[in-house]
């Protein structure tokens, strides 16, 4: 697996410390791959423990979550909240609700956040957080509940200057006020702490697009560099139906795409004339219903109840926008055998190592999520800046510095890949470049 000693050693120390840990390990021993050749140019590293240090937490906070629910009954969850790497910026990264939430994924999710934000070049560290509340099917007042519980432990670990959360699944502009009005009732301080707030109360326009556009943004320039080509009169299929997954979507089709499938975690719908994203907006967004409903709306629609199908769909381009690990080998292969071009990730981690290593021998373009779906967290960075003048851009001003970023994002990466000799793999070229700016910061910081 390791072609170098030291390597090797770092990883099976960590997996002896986390061995439990599954999605945590993937992405680390993912990361340490593309790191070998950096660690052998450079022996600081080794001399200095840099990796050891990188994939260690600076800090791992879990705590209790009790709340009550509408019928008057005492509910208990987990919170958690890793603040992974400080070394370029505060740390930075989203709260994420779902009943699969363990130590494990929010790991996993802040290891990655460090590079994401390192590729931004925006001044900020890599943190996530979360909990396994789950509030599919919860009142809003529950909601309310659980996120005023849940900021009642987290806000004396948080702060403008030392940690800003912001929202992924199962936290959208619902949960973050609810959680940003907890903050400001305690330390009585109206201030940037929480990214995706509402308009009203110093969100930023474009931000509920931002990781969605920033994909397809990503995705174009990367078709345009690499394959001469672009989303123009392509076929898309999109995995999920959040967030992410509509504007992905609403971006692709004002490209020129023509999205055919999308799904949940029931299953997908193809609609051979192209999503019609109205619909699902209606579905998910204001009625919180399943996917499945579209096809009592749309005629000429389907629905397939085993949403991991949607990979036997012949696309162009596959943006999977679900969550992790939702695309493997064999769903790889079936991409590739109906011809696709470019798969690039909206979710974090939806491609196992095996899929992405398909995708890059095969010649496939292929957007690593640290790189391809940093959208979300830019403009978040850039929600923080406008707290921080107390002012707003306009939603052009946004979008077009979102477009800045992620084209910024993907050149640097495929010129760190041409540079180590493959211009197809800019998984690597995305971990060696992310690293490398982390990996000088903490050099010139000391031992810490």
């Amino acid at each position: 697996m390791f072609k170098t000693e030291y390597v090797k050693n770092v990883f099976e120390n960590l997996k002896n410390k986390n061995s439990n840990e599954k999605e945590f390990l993937q992405a680390a021993e993912e990361i340490l791959t593309s790191l070998e050749e950096v660690a052998v140019k450079r022996p600081e590293i080794q001399e200095k423990k840099v990796l050891e240090r990188f994939l260690e937490p600076e800090r791992f906070v879990q705590f209790r979550v009790a709340w009550v629910d509408d019928a008057g009954n005492v509910q208990v969850n987990r919170g958690y909240r890793v603040q992974y790497n400080s070394a370029i910026g505060p740390y930075k990264g989203g709260i994420r609700f779902h009943p699969s939430v363990n130590a494990s994924i929010i790991k996993f999710l802040g290891l990655e956040q460090i590079l994401k934000n390192s590729l931004t070049g925006l001044p900020m560290g890599g943190g996530k957080g979360g909990s396994d509340f789950d509030p599919k099917g919860k009142s809003d007042r529950e909601v309310m509940a659980f996120c005023q519980a849940f900021m009642t432990e987290l806000y004396r670990h948080i702060g403008e200057d030392t940690d800003v959360p912001a929202g992924d699944i199962g936290v959208g502009g619902r949960e973050v006020g609810f959680m940003y009005g907890q903050y400001k009732r305690i330390v009585n301080k109206s201030v940037g702490v929480l990214t995706g707030k509402g308009l009203s109360f110093g969100g930023s326009l474009a931000r509920t697009e931002a990781t969605g556009y920033g994909l397809c943004y990503f995705t174009e320039e990367a078709l345009k560099t690499i394959k001469k080509d672009s989303f123009k009169g392509k076929t898309v299929v999109i995995s999920g139906s959040g967030n992410v997954a509509i504007y992905a979507c609403q971006k692709a089709t004002q490209l020129g795409g023509k999205v055919v499938a999308m799904s949940d975690s029931n299953g997908y719908v193809y609609d051979p004339n192209g999503i019609n994203l109205d619909v699902v907006k209606q579905i998910k967004e204001v009625e919180r219903k399943r996917i499945s409903e579209y096809v009592q709306r749309v005629q000429g629609a389907t629905y397939t109840p085993n949403c991991k199908d949607i990979w036997s769909v012949k696309c162009d381009i596959a943006l999977p926008c679900a969550t992790q690990n939702e695309l493997d080998l064999d769903a790889a292969k079936k991409l590739v055998a109906n011809g696709v071009i470019a798969v690039c990730e909206g979710a974090n981690m939806p491609s196992t190592i095996d899929a992405c290593k398909y995708f890059i021998d095969n010649k496939v373009v292929f957007g690593p999520a640290k790189a391809s779906n940093a959208g979300g967290v830019a403009t978040s960075g850039l929600e923080m800046c406008q707290n921080s003048m107390r002012y707003s851009w306009t939603f052009e001003e946004v979008d077009a510095k979102l477009k800045d970023i992620m084209t910024n994002i993907f050149h640097n990466i495929h010129n760190t890949a041409v540079k180590y000799d493959n211009e197809f793999d800019l998984l690597k070229g995305a971990n060696i470049y992310g690293f490398e700016k982390v990996c000088d910061a903490m050099l010139a910081q000391g031992i810490m």
